[in-house]
C-alpha cells in the first residue's frame, strides 16, 4: 500500500524523545507477530491431530482408516500434513484481523471521524483554537493527536514575530507532517502479514493438492487392479488442501482491503483537518509573503 503523508524531505528531524517510542511500539508488534504465529502453528497442530485426527471420525476407530461418510472432520484430516500449516494461516488470519479491527478503532478516537472534522473545522472558522484542541483531547486516537499536535503549532506560531506568514505556515504544515509520519504507519503494521497470506494461502493449498494426488495415483499404481473407489477418495482427500487454500485467502483479501480502505479514511480525514488549519491561519494572519 501506499505510504500517505510521508515526512517532508525538508522537514527537520524528529524529536529523539518523539522517535523512540515508534522503535519501542515497532519491537513490541514484531516480537506479537512473532508469538501470533509461533502460538497459531501449535495450536493447529493440536486441533489436527486432537480434534480433526480423533479415532471417532474414522471406521473401526482408527485414522489409519478412512473417515466415516459424511464426516468432515475426518475428511479433512485426511488431507494430509499441510492442512495444519493452512490452518494455522487461517488462525493468523483471524488473530492479526481482530488486532488491526481494535487498533484501527481506538485511532479513530472515541466518536465518529466526521463529526470530529467537522467540529474543528467550525472552531477552526470561528478562531477558537483553544475550543479545537479541547475537541481533539475529548476524542483521543492518533487523528486527534496529529490534529492536536498541528493546532498546538497554531497557537505557537501565532505568538511568533520572527517569521513571515509563509514561513509560519510551512512550520505547521511539517509539524502536521511529521506527526503523521509518528501516528499512522503504526495502522500498517501487521497488513504486510495478511497480505502475504493472502497471496500464498492457495499456493500453499495446491501443493497439498499436489502430494494428494501424487499419494493417490501412487497408491494406486501399487495395488496393480484399477480402484475407483479408491481413487476418488484420495483425489477428494487432496482437494480440501485447495478449498482451505482458497478459503483462508479469500479471507485474508477481504481483510486487507477492509484494513486498507480504513486506514485511507483516517489519512483524509488528517489532510482535511491539516489543510483546514493552515487556510485558517493563512488567513487570520496576513497575505501570502507578508511580513508579520
Amino acid at each position: 500500500m501506499e505510504q500517505k503523508n510521508a515526512v517532508n524531505p525538508g522537514a527537520r528531524p524528529a524529536a529523539p524523545a518523539a522517535s523512540a517510542a515508534p522503535a519501542k511500539s515497532s519491537g513490541g508488534a514484531s516480537l506479537f507477530s512473532v508469538i501470533v504465529i509461533v502460538l497459531a502453528y501449535v495450536a493447529s497442530l493440536i486441533i489436527f491431530k486432537y480434534v480433526l485426527g480423533d479415532p471417532s471420525h474414522f471406521i473401526g476407530g482408527n485414522p489409519e482408516n478412512n473417515p466415516k461418510p459424511g464426516d468432515y472432520l475426518g475428511i479433512v484430516y485426511k488431507g494430509g500434513i499441510i492442512v495444519p500449516i493452512l490452518l494455522s494461516m487461517l488462525l493468523m488470519v483471524i488473530t492479526f484481523s481482530i488486532e488491526r479491527a481494535l487498533t484501527i478503532s481506538k485511532a479513530k478516537g472515541s466518536k465518529s471521524i466526521e463529526s470530529f472534522v467537522r467540529g474543528v473545522r467550525q472552531k477552526l472558522n470561528s478562531n477558537d483554537i483553544a475550543g479545537a484542541i479541547a475537541i481533539c483531547d475529548q476524542q483521543k486516537g492518533s487523528v486527534a493527536n496529529v490534529v492536536r499536535a498541528g493546532l498546538k503549532k497554531y497557537q505557537e506560531m501565532g505568538r511568533e514575530t520572527t517569521m513571515n506568514t509563509d514561513q509560519r505556515v510551512l512550520a505547521i504544515q511539517k509539524e502536521i507532517e511529521e506527526s503523521t509520519a509518528l501516528e499512522l504507519p503504526m495502522l500498517e503494521k501487521n497488513l504486510v502479514i495478511i497480505s502475504t497470506l493472502a497471496s500464498i494461502a492457495t499456493l500453499v493449498g495446491l501443493l497439498g493438492t499436489v502430494f494428494g494426488m501424487i499419494k493417490a495415483f501412487s497408491a494406486l499404481a501399487q495395488a496393480g487392479n484399477p480402484d475407483a473407489t479408491a481413487l476418488a477418495t484420495g483425489i477428494s482427500e487432496a482437494l480440501i488442501n485447495t478449498a482451505l487454500g482458497i478459503g483462508t485467502s479469500a479471507v485474508a483479501i477481504v481483510a486487507y482491503n477492509f484494513f486498507t480502505s480504513k486506514i485511507d479514511e483516517l489519512t483524509y480525514s488528517i489532510d482535511e483537518a491539516g489543510f483546514s488549519i493552515i487556510q485558517t491561519f493563512a488567513a487570520q494572519h496576513g497575505t501570502k509573503g507578508q511580513e508579520s
